[in-house]
């Protein structure tokens, strides 16, 4: 048994790839545990083991690598961005919206790397001053702040079930929360975005690293690249 360690906005294209290993490797399976990848990192840190690590930020490879967790070189697997999802018919129709009194805005926490790059993005748009937000923009939306989740699935539940009226994801998490609740999009342009690189690595705790590094060589060979972009993942 493999065990691999994911972030949360993996859950569906992960799930694929063991589906999909384990029919082209018979006898094996693979134990998935996603979570915030700061959360993944500090278990590891204070003894989980597991095969498999991937993160949706450099910084928690970079911590694990500084305490000698990692077998090898952490490694780019793929990419994604950050959008903004709302209630529908709900207050929120742009981006400026996001700023307005009394709404209900909700983030991952600023230690998960979703959260990080949300106010990244935020700090962005607020710095410029030919988009029309103002200067104040990413101050008046962090006063909105409700709610902080522990992980970018919590975000999307609460705006999908009503609960939040704003909150910003990775775009390869609308399709999920869609299944929730009925949900619309406003994108964060370009110029403004995050580009949130993911890494993978094989565990200095693993018990099996020759199957860990199939694992990993999957993940990174045209049906595993694949698998990332039907869920939406772009290259990194």
């Amino acid at each position: 048994m493999l065990r691999v360690f994911a972030a949360s906005s993996l859950i569906e294209a992960f799930t694929s790839i063991a589906r999909e290993f384990e029919a082209e490797n018979p006898g094996v399976g693979i134990d998935l545990d996603f979570g915030g990848s700061q959360r993944l990192r500090s278990q590891l840190e204070f003894g989980a083991k597991a095969d498999v690590f991937a993160s949706d930020d450099n910084r928690q490879m970079d911590i694990l690598v500084d305490n000698d967790l990692v077998f090898g070189r952490p490694v780019d697997f793929t990419a994604n961005e950050l959008v903004v999802i709302t209630v529908a018919d709900g207050p929120v129709n742009g981006l400026g919206d996001l700023a307005k009194s009394g709404i209900r805005v909700v983030l991952a926490q600023a230690s998960v790397p979703v959260g990080a790059y949300s106010r990244q993005a935020l700090a962005n748009l607020a710095a410029d001053t030919k988009n029309g937000l103002g200067p104040q923009f990413e101050s008046l939306v962090l006063a909105n702040l409700v709610s902080e989740e522990a992980n970018v699935r919590f975000v999307s539940q609460k705006v999908a079930l009503g609960e939040m009226d704003a909150g910003i994801v990775y775009q390869t998490d609308v399709a999920a929360t869609r299944k929730v609740g009925t949900i619309k999009t406003i994108p964060i342009p370009e110029a403004f975005n995050i580009k949130a690189h993911y890494q993978i690595t094989i565990l200095e705790s693993s018990g099996d690293t020759e199957l860990a590094q199939s694992f990993v060589r999957f993940v990174l060979s045209e049906t595993g690249q694949s698998l990332l972009a039907n869920h939406g993942f772009s290259t990194p």
